[in-house]
């Protein structure tokens, strides 16, 4: 029978599905596994189902030999495994992608909305019992329609925000990635693709990061990047929190070249930046892209249909190369 290590609780219903699969070794405890910890449940399952919390690197995996085993990420990320490391010692991983498209672009645009209109900060005062009282001149924000909104990436993510922007608020969207992005994929999405990441920093009125982790996309927004950015421009990322120096974000707060930031998050999780919870023109979630029932649900489906490929000795149906 497979032996399956499941390193957190899933809903219901995605347990069940993983329940019929084998013999399922499920923690209870939500407390981040150690380095040991880690090493002893990739050694001892056939399955492995780690989730963004739970980090397998060269020095978790160590001389495991891991051969013909299934790292089954709940997740579409995977800058929490060291891919090649965990080939090398013989494993195939698969992970969850198109599942969270939809509920990840709808924070993107809470983060948008709540650090424009100064909502986190308005909810605040309220609770506090100090608000004035309506006048003219309160809590006056950004107005979000007709503004420009940058994407930084253009997966599927990004494409589901531009069409939010777009259709929803009548934003200019303005495109950087990678590679050049197929025209009709850019008319789809009512968006333009720009030369140079300088250049979106620079007229965007909101900069939206929907790029993986790792090494190459690490602290891609520092100091020099924040200083491209307008003095009355935000910053969201829900993608990973290494893309942001959060140091040089705090700095770039403190000293007015951006107007704030909505960050969904953070370089070192759970631990956020004391800098960032003490600015009020900042807006912080605890990573909340995928979190809706639903999606959760179909991301703990998807793992077990990996798995049933995999036990079928067929192609995963989403393989990470």
């Amino acid at each position: 029978m497979t032996r399956i290590f499941q390193t957190r609780r899933w809903p219901d219903t995605a347990e069940q599905a993983l329940d019929g699969l084998g013999d399922v070794e499920r923690r209870t405890d939500d407390r981040p596994l150690s380095a040991r910890e880690l090493r002893v449940g990739l050694a001892s399952a056939d399955v492995f189902c780690p989730t963004v919390s739970d980090t397998i690197d060269a020095l978790v995996l160590g001389d495991l030999d891991l051969s013909g085993k299934l790292i089954a990420n709940f997740g579409a990320g995977t800058s929490h495994i060291d891919v090649a490391a965990a080939r090398a010692a013989g494993a195939v991983i698969s992970n969850t992608p198109d599942v969270l498209t939809d509920c990840t672009a709808d924070v993107a645009m809470l983060l948008i909305l709540a650090v424009a209109r100064r909502a986190g900060e308005g909810e605040r005062q309220l609770r506090a019992g100090a608000w004035p009282g309506w006048h003219p001149i309160h809590m006056m924000g950004k107005q979000v329609s007709g503004s420009v909104l940058g994407l930084v990436g253009f997966g599927r993510i990004a494409q589901a925000i531009a069409q939010r922007g777009a259709k929803g608020f009548g934003m200019e969207i303005l495109v950087w990635n990678r590679s050049p992005v197929a025209s009709e994929l850019l008319a789809a999405c009512a968006a333009r693709q720009v030369g140079t990441l300088d250049e979106l920093l620079a007229r965007a009125d909101f900069v939206s990061l929907n790029i993986p982790g790792g090494q190459q996309t690490h602290h891609l927004i520092d100091a020099g990047r924040l200083q491209k950015m307008k003095p009355t421009a935000f910053l969201i990322n829900t993608a990973r929190g290494t893309v942001v120096d959060e140091a040089a974000l705090v700095q770039a707060l403190d000293q007015g070249v951006i107007a704030g930031a909505g960050l969904d998050v953070f370089e070192e999780e759970p631990r956020v930046h004391a800098g960032l919870l003490q600015r009020e023109n900042v807006v912080l979630l605890p990573h909340l892209g995928s979190a809706t029932m639903e999606t959760r649900v179909a991301m703990g489906l998807r793992v077990a249909e990996n798995i049933r490929h995999w036990q079928a000795g067929e192609p995963l149906r989403d393989p990470v190369a």
